[in-house]
């Protein structure tokens, strides 16, 4: 069978959705956090493009320094993005997305077992998130939250922490699933369809192309 055009190549790709997976922050986090990319590149399928770049300084995270690469990563991803973040990775996202500075269209935010900066032995200014968060978030892209009760890197407790801030979110607790989710990302899959086919629906409503 003949290869198809590098035009149809190019059109199938366009129609991807585009998905951003940021990893923990800890020597070694992305390549331990690929198991759990993998996962959610495989449950997506082939409709979806998930990119799991690895962090500057992945051991000593600066804000800065993630902030940046997750930029460029968004500035070559078409459409609105879906952006999935796990532990500080999922921090990380949510502070730059409340600092109003992300120039690309979000279709929604996945955050897996996020550290609440300001809790008891997890005060850091750099990573706190300012205040009245919910209010400083784009209007539309819905937000998740996942969290396991055995958690033995972040406390579950984390999880309420961000409830309080965030009552538009969505929350899902679950149970021995330690911190890595034991690298099963599925549940979070089928959220992130459900989103993308909610905007899917109302870009044809509007008639536009996001």
């Amino acid at each position: 069978m003949a290869a198809a055009p590098r035009s149809e190549r190019k059109r199938r790709t366009a129609l991807k959705r585009h998905v951003l997976f940021v990893h923990g922050g800890r020597e070694g986090a992305h390549e331990a956090d690929e198991k759990p990319a993998a996962s959610l590149r495989d449950a997506l399928g082939a409709a979806y493009e998930v990119r799991s770049p690895k962090m500057p300084n992945e051991d000593r995270l600066e804000y800065e320094a993630w902030k940046e690469k997750i930029a460029r990563e968004l500035a070559v991803m078409d459409g609105k993005a879906v952006l999935v973040g796990h532990s500080l990775g999922a921090s990380v996202l949510l502070k730059y997305l409340s600092e109003g500075e992300m120039q690309k269209p979000v279709a929604g935010l996945f955050l897996v077992a996020s550290p609440y900066w300001g809790a008891k032995g997890w005060e850091s200014e750099e990573y706190a998130l300012p205040e009245a968060v919910a209010s400083k978030l784009p209007e539309g892209p819905p937000v998740f939250l996942y969290h396991s009760r055995d958690d033995e890197v972040v406390p579950f407790a984390h999880l309420a922490l961000h409830e309080a801030k965030l009552p538009q979110a969505t929350v899902r607790g679950f149970d021995g699933r330690g911190h890595q989710f034991d690298d099963d990302l599925s549940e979070v899959a089928r959220d992130i369809r459900e989103v993308v086919s909610t905007v899917n629906d109302q870009t044809k409503e509007r008639g536009d192309g996001s």
